[in-house]
């Protein structure tokens, strides 16, 4: 797969008895996956709130040191990458701001689609900023929002912000874990030694011994502090507001959540075992053996071969210390770190009819590279089987898949793409057949990546929503092309001197 950017991760805790810097790294370090731009912690002991932030890994961020200044009996973590606001020290979360419902850190997950609007509402009423992102827009919401406790005050920002976000909020006398009414994003609840803590994917409690108890219901706000445990719901009756309809992002269960993750009470890995099993049942075809494009694939290819009777095999090796090529600013580059990705194992391929299976197909970048890598490697024939359905339409809740006139399935038949990628044959999973594998009703999740049918009325970016690209771009799909001498450049990265800590 290539080109989607992760949604973020956000990690919180309260336990008393324990080292909750030290059990907030360990959850971060299990939700890498989810963004590999900056990482930060904020604890509190109730006096202070400290915090540790930095550009990079979780691993590089926090030494001893950081972890052993954060102490407390509560801490929120977040590991980031850009939805907005470019990629720099002062966009790291948590973020930490004031105002009259205290001091409060916060981390974020998914992407607020009014933040504009509600950014001019709050410097209005004299609120700064220090940032362009919508992370910093929600946290001085939470910080300013009316109402007598936490329900009512998270009730008033579910009104007012649209989109996606799931948010861990560190006060002065514990944690707050927040969902979306829609839950479009993934947020857990597990107990852990007297205590709890919150997570992204459920993969992070099994890293630090933590026992899963149930995921944050779509509009759900839950305060943990000394007086215990308080849930708040949106939407109830009593509250005079309606429940909305759940929409779950589809590509959760394809590609982002870890396979060991459980989504809505099933583990992942089952999931693509399904989705391969029934794109085998949709799109058969004689071969030899079937591969799977590492590692999001796995999973599907072997249901793939089960389902089909065809040996699985491994055929691509992964060189996991490149990063992400959707990190890569410009298209020649992406395809410049496809070709550093991957290696093909000659042995296991040649003179061999393979199905390859990978979870998406975006740009198609990656996917004519592989295949190429295969070809060259001694593939007699390629038949190329995808696990989602052709996305068509850009994301406006937290991932970054680009604009509409960069998608090769936007513009191009299957048959067009399939000549283009160089494969023999190409066949996508249907969203009906989606819905199959996931097992689960297919109105209770976002799917409008592949419909155009979404959850909420969306901004009209037309740069975003477009077919037609800028005067000055390049063919999406076309690895030769160069930017004419007048065309607007990217923009370079900003470079500000470190923030590694902050104390309130």
């Amino acid at each position: 797969m290539e080109s989607l950017h992760e949604a973020c991760g956000v990690f919180g805790a309260y336990a008393p008895t324990l080292d909750v810097a030290r059990l907030t790294f360990f959850g971060l370090y299990a939700l890498q996956h989810r963004g590999q731009e900056s990482a930060g912690i904020a604890a509190t002991d109730g006096q202070a709130l400290n915090v540790r932030k930095d550009m990079g890994l979780v691993s590089q961020v926090f030494q001893e040191e950081d972890l052993s200044h954060l102490q407390g009996f509560a801490a929120i973590g977040h590991t980031r990458y850009s939805t907005t606001g470019s990629s720099r020290i002062e966009n790291a979360q948590p973020f930490v701001v004031e105002g009259p419902n205290g001091r409060i850190a916060l981390g974020h997950n998914g992407n607020i689609i009014n933040a504009d609007q509600l950014r001019g509402e709050l410097e209005a009423e004299g609120r700064e900023f220090a940032t362009s992102t919508d992370s910093e827009v929600i946290a001085h919401m939470v910080a300013t929002a009316p109402g007598r406790d936490w329900g009512e005050r998270m009730a008033y920002i579910m009104r007012r912000a649209q989109g996606a976000y799931c948010l861990t909020i560190l006060t002065d006398e514990g944690v707050i874990a927040t969902r979306d009414p829609l839950g479009v994003r993934p947020l857990s609840l597990a107990r852990l030694d007297g205590g709890y803590c919150f997570a992204s994917e459920t993969c992070a409690f099994d890293h630090i011994g933590a026992t899963f108890i149930r995921d944050i219901e779509p509009g759900e706000t839950l305060v943990i502090d000394a007086k215990g445990e308080h849930s708040f719901r949106y939407g109830d009756a009593a509250q005079g507001e309606e429940r909305q309809r759940q929409a779950l992002c589809a590509f959760e269960y394809t590609y982002f959540a870890r396979p060991d993750s459980y989504l809505r009470g099933d583990r992942v890995y089952p999931v693509r075992m399904a989705l391969g099993a029934q794109l085998a049942r949709e799109h058969p075809v004689a071969a030899d053996i079937v591969t799977g494009v590492p590692d999001s694939a796995t999973a599907a290819a072997v249901g793939y071969a089960n389902e089909s009777g065809i040996t699985f095999t491994e055929t691509l090796v992964k060189n996991r210390y490149v990063g992400r090529t959707f990190i890569m600013p410009d298209q020649r580059i992406r395809d410049q770190g496809a070709r550093l990705k991957y290696n093909a194992l000659r042995e296991m391929l040649e003179g061999q009819r393979v199905v390859v299976v990978d979870d998406s197909i975006v740009r198609a970048t990656t996917t004519r590279r592989v295949i190429a890598i295969l070809r060259e490697a001694g593939a007699k024939e390629i038949h190329m089987r995808v696990t989602f359905p052709p996305i068509t339409h850009p994301c406006f809740f937290g991932i970054d898949m680009g604009r509409r006139w960069e998608m090769i399935a936007a513009k191009e038949t299957v048959e067009e793409i399939r000549a283009e990628i160089g494969a023999d044959s190409l066949g996508y999973l249907s969203s009906e057949g989606l819905m199959t594998a996931i097992g689960q009703p297919s109105d209770s999740f976002c799917t409008a990546c592949f419909t155009g049918n979404y959850p909420m009325p969306v901004p009209l970016e037309l740069d975003k929503l477009s077919l037609e690209p800028p005067a000055w771009a390049r063919d999406a799909h076309d690895i030769d092309w160069e930017a004419p001498a007048d065309a607007t450049p990217l923009p370079l990265p900003e470079v500000a001197p470190p923030v590694p800590s902050q104390t309130l």
